[in-house]
């Protein structure tokens, strides 16, 4: 009988958390799952034009028993015996005020229902005006430049601007605080059953990109530094351990509580979390000299080089950390804080008078028609803009602020070049534009500063959706972009990840041969295209340019 090892990955996106089971010994992918998380689905929490997002954790782990009930159902109880490890990843950074015995405060009853309680979602900005102080005093106070390696500014989107904003809008939260924790190494805690703050094997991944960690100052920005932005952030970080781990690493083994609920062994090995973003990496089979774009609501663009052959810190980027992807190699990230949440904009945009404009007397009717349009609007937009050849009509693509490079996240979006021609699909074609030219953009910061690429994959939602988008990115370009096989690539990293953890792997990359998913289309250039678009590009660079320094720091 054929030998069966199984590893399980679980992925925690922005809207759903996902499941993927994984015979590691053959590469097939048995089963895949996904449970939609239902309190962020009906919007609650969240307030866009504040640019609050917030998630509750019962979402999380509703979610993960969910898929991974469905999950595991085809198996008999001899085969969930077979499985051997667990890997978890999550947005990022996605952190969570948790007490001293590492439980959420929004699970408790007095905060169940305050949102400053609940994880601060990557694309949370509340917190700008903190991120500026803590870049402005990273550059002025007189030691350390703790940014240095993270592009050189501090996001909103991070870990201690975060804390921060925490500290100044809810006292009251702040005073029953013990941690603030990333996602990523709750739901490693949760599964091996030990969320203990000071227990918690938190993620180099994280720690590097999102909280300052690197090995040239042994850890976290000094204490000195920290206080002089709040004395709550010093007490925070004594709760956080020196040591930080690369996720091909055990956090611990499955816990009784969960072994027992999904007839698991107790013997399961759950590896050290990490961001989906690089995760997907992982799984997408990223090398020397491959940028790998995770294109889904925003974007994240990875690549890893060899300790040898970069001496100098990137600016503008997301972060250059050891080991964040894969282990002995430098990890990088930038990105785009909105990409399909450009197009959900523009179809909820074209889809408002629908919704509200309902004749109630054809109620059902409406729906039905409703319905329809929302379905299908998207692919006909693609299809009527993939016949317009050129157009004057110039967009930017920072609907949700820039981050990469250089991040600010008060900068706007925009899109000019109207007249009374201007159709719908002219401006979809534009704004599908604008997200290409700003993945553009990252690309040729990154060779610019050293980085050789020679290669282009692309996983994630949109990736595998729209054909459109993908020649566009091939034309813009001018290179070859592949188009991976795995509908859950980011899960599939995890599983790799693990599969190391548990010994089943003597190193990522061994693991990766056998694990990491195919290709399953490349876009090739289209000549014509080109040519059309480097014209189109150097309009983006106009408007964003001048968009820059129209909107510069407006809050």
């Amino acid at each position: 009988m054929k030998e069966v090892k199984l590893s399980i990955g679980i992925d925690f996106g922005s809207d759903s958390v996902r499941c993927l089971l994984v015979n590691v010994l053959s590469g097939e992918e048995i089963n895949s799952t996904e449970s939609k998380y239902s309190r962020w689905s009906k919007g609650l929490y969240c307030d866009a034009a504040n640019s609050q997002f917030r998630q509750h954790p019962l979402d999380h782990l509703e979610g993960m028993e969910s898929a991974l009930n469905d999950l595991l159902s085809p198996l008999s109880e001899n085969d969930r015996r077979s499985v051997v490890a667990i890997g978890v990843d999550t947005t990022g950074s996605t952190p969570i005020a948790v007490n001293s015995e590492g439980l959420p405060l929004s699970l408790t009853e007095e905060f169940s229902e305050n949102p400053d309680a609940m994880f601060f979602l990557w694309k949370d900005h509340t917190s700008k005006r903190e991120a500026e102080v803590i870049t402005n005093l990273s550059r002025t106070w007189g030691g350390v430049d703790y940014t240095k390696y993270c592009g050189g500014i501090y996001s909103p989107e991070w870990y201690w601007a975060k804390l921060m904003y925490l500290v100044g809008k809810s006292p009251e939260i702040i005073k029953k605080t013990s941690s603030w924790v990333e996602h990523c190494d709750w739901m490693t805690g949760v599964l091996v059953g030990d969320t203990s703050p000071g227990n918690l094997k938190r993620s180099q991944c994280a720690a590097g990109h999102k909280a300052m960690w690197h090995e040239e100052w042994s850890g976290l920005p000094c204490d000195e530094f920290l206080s002089l932005l709040s004395p709550e952030l010093t007490r925070i970080k004594e709760t956080f351990a020196v040591d930080t781990y690369t996720s091909d690493q055990a956090a611990g083994y499955l816990s009784k509580e969960w072994a027992d609920k999904w007839g698991l062994s107790r013997e399961v090995v759950v590896s050290v979390g990490l961001l989906d973003a690089h995760a997907g990496a992982v799984g997408g089979g990223i090398k020397s000299g491959t940028l790998l774009k995770v294109i889904g609501t925003s974007t994240c663009d990875m690549a890893v080089v060899s300790k040898d052959n970069i001496d100098i810190a990137i600016p503008g980027i997301g972060g250059q950390v050891s080991g964040s992807i894969i282990p002995n190699m430098i990890g990088l990230e930038a990105g785009q804080s909105a990409f399909g949440d450009i197009y959900a904009w523009f179809k909820s945009l074209l889809m408002w008078p629908i919704e509200n404009l309902k004749n109630k007397e054809l109620i059902q009717d409406s729906y039905k028609l409703s319905s329809f349009i929302e379905d299908s609007l998207i692919a006909h937009l693609s299809e009527e803009a993939e016949k317009i050849n050129a157009s004057e009509l110039v967009s930017v693509d920072w609907w949700n602020g820039r981050r990469s490079p250089y991040v600010d996240m008060t900068l706007k979006g925009s899109m000019t070049g109207f007249n009374l021609g201007t159709s719908a699909p002219e401006m979809f074609k534009s704004l599908v534009e604008s997200t290409v030219f700003g993945s553009k953009l990252i690309l040729e910061h990154l060779t610019e500063n050293g980085v050789e690429l020679n290669e282009v994959i692309a996983i994630g939602g949109v990736a595998k959706k729209s054909s459109f988008v993908m020649q566009t990115m091939a034309d813009a370009f001018n290179m070859p972009v592949h188009v991976l096989k795995s509908e859950q690539v980011c899960a599939l990293g995890s599983v790799v990840l693990a599969s190391v953890a548990a010994k089943i792997f003597p190193d990522v990359t061994c693991a990766q041969e056998v694990l990491a998913s195919k290709i399953e289309t490349t876009y090739t250039p289209n000549i014509d295209n080109v040519a059309v678009l480097k014209i189109s590009y150097q309009r983006y660079l106009t408007l964003a340019a001048s968009n820059e320094q129209a909107n510069k720091k407006v809050y």
